[in-house]
């Protein structure tokens, strides 16, 4: 019996490491990152367990085109309030994209914004 707890203990400590270095690589290595003018057109907390800030983008290419939506996610609470603040406006959202995030409790996007700066009409 003591032959088979030692190798599954060391199995499963091994799996538990691996597991936060991967965690740790993704939470802190951003995959892109960017901006993205236009109009915030849907800014929400959304979720059942993990409320997330969920947002939508609306990016006019020519003016009377049609618009592309950039789908977007929140951590950051004072940048959620400053977007709640501009909803309808015209801004630049500074994003970083994340690949490979395990759950939908980190957002149900893969960018996330986190610094809005008003655009001068």
């Amino acid at each position: 019996m003591r032959g088979f707890i030692l190798p599954l203990l060391f199995v499963l400590i091994a799996a538990a490491v691996l597991a936060v270095a991967y965690g740790f690589a993704i939470w802190n290595y951003s995959y892109s990152e960017g901006e993205r003018a236009g109009v915030v057109q849907k800014f929400s907390k959304k979720g059942w367990v993990c409320k997330t800030w969920e947002g939508e983008l609306n990016m006019v290419v020519l003016p009377g085109g049609l618009p592309e939506k950039f789908l977007f996610t929140v951590w950051d609470e004072a940048a959620a309030v400053n977007i709640n603040r501009n909803v309808g406006k015209r801004v630049t959202l500074h994003y970083v994209e994340k690949v490979g995030l395990p759950t939908t409790c980190f957002g149900e996007t893969r960018h996330y914004v986190n610094k809005l700066s008003p655009l001068m009409e």
